[in-house]
């Protein structure tokens, strides 16, 4: 049988040909017959079934060069290997799919019908899994297609890992550097790498944070250490007391499962402080979501980032460079009853007379603060005593000649409150930690009292509270930290302080003055006195925010890792602060997994951010786990197939782009094994 084509231009011929005619001598060899080629002139002839193969296989490579491909020597035998295994294969969708790079060559292909799905498959689903023999590109696709999500800005950075060593122990015993004990058991993701980009680029991304090359080990590493504080429902507790199932407080102020708990062996740790004093302590990749002034300038959401990438690089001019978010809403504390209204106790706490050694009493000038305290207190009576005094009576006293004990009185002894004086004050445990409603009415109390707004020339409203009791200082910090604002804390030192004024006579200092400026969001007004308020709205309460101020060392510890079931990520920790723990907004590539224990791979999985992808790329014929381990990529293949929003590509021997002797290498190897290849 005879097939003839006529080319349309010599371009198509030389191109269809090859140099010195080897793309036919491959059709020869392969296919099992004979070519001619004269000018712009091609007759395939040979058995019928042969040249029907030719036919359709030169009909292809004709479309693709018409398209504008142009064919190099191993790109006909991947066509031919893959016109092999399926006769009817159409090889226009798989050449023409341009995946663009960042380098000078600009663009990555794939090679076969399985290279196809599995760049497919990274692109419609969010974790693809690609097991299959060395040699099928699975790692180079992957490679092709995070820098390509990269320069489409899908992704805000790229992770790439191996699980190749276990680090902190086999590194140990090696000489050099962090970086030059790492770098062989990476340098496959580096070859892929400096494919895809230029240098000098790679340089500016690693630099940056964008790109991160890490073996597994330390990809995990977003801890704080076992001591750190975590906020739960019921109040602060150990992040190393933590287990699976536990509810911790997330940033939107509810509470949130610990969905994992990873311990990472001894770490450095760094305090990381912000400018309003709040503080706790991490590793040098604990991750952190911050806004930055043109985040914020561009409506643009937080960015990802580690404790190292903030380090050194904390001021713009002379601006704080990063922000991290508050949290969102009110912490949703469980609601308790409280024997006292909580305003009421704002009240007592600021101008009352608690000592229990008289009758409670309450001094204002404010007869709206004397006639509010008059509502709240049921069967108590406001006496007035003079302009500003008035002593809170039992309404049911002397009746019958039995003797009634004050009801102010008795609940300031359940709450351990009478007998307490100006300077050792303090809010109950159960109103500290009670619903928002309760926490933000006994702030009122306090600042209608005690504190007031503060205005100056062309800024908004602050909110300045006092008080010469360290407890209750720190009791307010926490019920503004817990409403979401923000507070700053100073002492105004007692000596040398000049004497102050009290009905035209001096009273000097004794104590030390805590002085606190609070901001709160808009969501909770810190005032009830209407003279208070309406000079606070006509000001404008402002923008509580949070800046980072300082990263110091201070030496190693144990550490553990924990991830939260909250739709961000985040959870609080000391102080109110919002952390993270996950990888949101990245493209990782996972090589080599079918190193991975069971525990490692599930850890990594687990890891997954929002607007994420994850490859996970592996032979599970090849491990180098110890003889008995089970391959964590075996099991996940196992456990999580069928799973929706997870591929899992195949590989087999037709897939591999590697030198041809490679393909006959492993075919030899699998009949040496018993195993049938095709």
């Amino acid at each position: 049988m005879e097939r003839t084509f006529e080319l349309l231009s010599d371009h198509e011929a030389v191109t269809l040909f090859g140099l010195h005619d080897e793309h036919l001598k491959l059709l020869e060899a392969e296919f099992g017959i004979k070519t001619v080629a004269r000018g712009r002139q091609l007759t395939l002839s040979g058995p019928e079934e042969a040249v029907q193969k030719g036919t359709h296989l030169i009909e292809q490579l004709l479309g693709l060069i018409r398209s504008g491909q142009y064919l190099r020597r191993h790109e006909v035998v991947y066509a031919i290997r893959a016109m092999e295994r399926d006769s009817g294969l159409d090889l226009g969708p798989i050449y023409t799919d341009r995946i663009e790079i960042l380098s000078k060559r600009q663009f990555v292909t794939p090679k076969t019908a399985g290279q196809k799905a599995y760049v497919d498959a990274i692109r419609r689903f969010d974790i693809v899994f690609a097991i299959g023999l060395a040699g099928t590109g699975k790692t180079y696709l992957a490679m092709a297609m995070a820098v390509n999500a990269l320069k489409r800005q899908e992704v805000s950075r790229i992770i790439l890992t191996r699980p190749a060593v276990e680090a902190g122990e086999s590194l140990g015993f090696l000489p050099g550097t962090f970086e030059e004990k790492v770098n062989p058991y990476l340098r496959p993701l580096y070859d892929a790498l400096y494919d895809m980009m230029d240098v000098d680029r790679i340089q500016r991304t690693i630099e940056k944070g964008i790109l991160e090359v890490a073996p597994l080990a330390y990809m995990r590493g977003r801890a704080q250490p076992y001591f750190s504080s975590v906020l739960t429902p019921g109040g602060y507790v150990s992040i190393g007391s933590l287990q699976i199932g536990d509810a911790v407080v997330g940033a939107d102020g509810s509470p949130t499962r610990v969905v994992g708990i990873y311990p990472q062996g001894r770490k450095e740790i760094f305090r990381i402080t912000m400018q309003d004093g709040a503080s706790t302590l991490c590793c040098a990749d604990h991750l952190w979501a911050v806004y930055t002034r043109e985040d914020r300038r561009r409506n643009k959401g937080f960015r990802i980032l580690e404790t190292r990438e903030m380090s050194g690089r904390l001021r713009c001019a002379h601006y704080h460079r990063f922000e991290l978010p508050l949290i969102s809403a009110p912490v949703r504390f469980p609601s308790r009853s409280v024997p006292l209204d909580p305003y009421a106790l704002g009240l007592l706490l600021g101008d009352g007379c608690l000592t229990g050694t008289t009758t409670p009493s309450f001094s204002t000038s404010d007869v709206e603060l004397a006639d509010a305290l008059g509502d709240a207190l049921k069967g108590v009576q406001m006496m007035r005593k003079s302009s500003v005094d008035y002593v809170l009576r039992n309404a049911n006293a002397g009746r019958g000649g039995v003797v009634v004990a004050n009801p102010v009185t008795a609940v300031l002894r359940d709450l351990a409150l009478c007998g307490t004086r100006s300077s050792t004050k303090f809010i109950p445990e159960e109103y500290l930690y009670n619903s928002a409603d309760v926490r933000l009415a006994v702030l009122q109390g306090l600042l209608d009292t005690d504190g007031g707004p503060v205005v100056q020339a062309g800024r908004t409203c602050r909110v300045h509270y006092s008080t010469t009791s360290a407890r209750l200082r720190d009791n307010v910090i926490f019920l503004v930290r817990s409403l979401g604002g923000i507070i700053y804390s100073r002492v105004r030192a007692a000596r040398g302080r000049a004497p102050g004024q009290a009905r035209g006579r001096e009273v000097r200092h004794i104590l030390d003055s805590y002085v606190l400026d609070i901001r709160l969001p808009a969501s909770s007004q810190p005032f009830r006195l209407s003279r208070k308020l309406e000079r606070y709205r006509q000001m404008g309460g402002g923008h509580p925010a949070r800046y980072v101020e300082k990263i110091e060392r201070i030496g190693e510890h144990d550490a553990v890792c924990i991830r939260v079931d909250a739709p961000d990520s985040l959870y609080v920790t000391d102080d109110f602060i919002v952390t993270h723990n996950t990888l949101n907004d990245s493209f990782v590539i996972l090589d080599e997994a079918q190193n991975c224990t069971p525990e490692q791979m599930k850890m990594f999985l687990t890891r997954l951010g929002f607007d994420s992808k994850t490859v996970i790329t592996g032979d599970v014929t090849q491990s180098d786990l110890p003889q008995g381990r089970i391959s964590g990529l075996a099991q996940a293949r196992d456990i999580l197939k069928g799973i929706e929003g997870i591929g899992f590509i195949e590989f087999n021997d037709s897939d591999v782009v590697r030198h041809e002797l490679v393909q006959k290498i492993i075919k030899a190897y699998d009949r040496a094994n018993g195993k049938v290849t095709s």
